[in-house]
């Protein structure tokens, strides 16, 4: 009897020890990690230092509908691809341009990640000091200039294009920073997103920038994944329902976003 007793609690034990490589594996399958910069209004700090903005409470409500446990990592936005490949996020989830090419090797994004459906509108801008407005009307007046830009961003590739050769740009580790550059008139300008220019130009510590009227080519965002992930579509799913549900419209409003929200589920599949 004692030895069938002592067998059957080795039974148990190896079965316990063949479960859990398992079951942490599923723990770890629940949580979406968003890569992600502070980027206002789609991601930064609120007062007590946790992380808002719309890309921020949109992963949120996607999480929540997938079931899974929500992580926000803040990265180098130059390093975005290899941080995606080990692993250290899920995606990127950070008003990424996914209709733009990397401005160091020219290959497409389309190539690099699989994207999500595209959920808004957003276009590059150049911001000046605000004394310094009246000399740029055109994408010529940019030419032979420095600008800053994000390394790595679809606005470095577009400051690149519009200062040409004999212009050069100062790459800075986030979008926030093209602005320190302009108000010290280290550079003569910064090439950012629209949305965040829009944000933050004109007031409190940025209200001596402009945003000028050169007219620069749309874009679009959406959510970046690993090649072959295939939760891109539960995302996807996911998107639908919440927009169809007005949810998304909602959050939109909330961050004055309306105008620019879309959902293009052509893109992304």
């Amino acid at each position: 009897m004692k030895k069938i007793v002592l067998f059957a609690l080795a039974v148990v034990m190896l079965a316990g020890m063949l479960l859990l490589p398992a079951s942490c594996g599923k723990k770890e399958e629940a949580k979406l990690i968003c890569g992600i910069t502070d980027f206002e209004p789609m991601n930064f700090r609120d007062a007590s230092g946790n992380w808002t903005g719309f890309d921020t409470e949109f992963a949120r409500l996607v999480a929540e509908k997938l079931g899974m446990e929500i992580v926000f990592q803040e990265i180098a936005w130059a390093q975005k691809y290899n941080e995606l490949e080990s692993g250290a996020i899920t995606c990127i989830w950070n008003g990424f341009t996914a209709n733009a090419v990397e401005s160091e090797t020219g290959v497409p994004r389309s190539q690099l990640v699989d994207f999500s459906y595209s959920y808004m509108l957003n276009q590059q801008c150049v911001v000046v000091r605000a004394d310094r407005a009246g000399e740029f009307n055109s994408v010529g007046d940019v030419a032979g200039m420095t600008a800053a830009a994000e390394k790595g961003s679809a606005g470095e590739s577009a400051a690149n294009d519009l200062v040409g050769d004999g212009g050069s740009v100062v790459d800075v580790p986030a979008q926030i920073n093209s602005f320190i550059e302009v108000k010290s008139g280290a550079v003569d300008c910064a090439v950012v997103d629209i949305l965040l220019a829009q944000s933050l130009v004109g007031t409190g510590d940025y209200s001596d920038l402009a945003i000028t009227n050169i007219p620069l080519d749309s874009e679009l965002y959406a959510v970046g994944f690993k090649k072959g992930d295939g939760l891109r579509d539960r995302v996807n799913t996911a998107m639908k329902e919440l927009y169809d549900a007005g949810t998304l419209m909602e959050l939109a409003r909330k961050y004055g976003l309306e105008n620019t929200l879309i959902l293009d589920t052509t893109f992304g599949r």
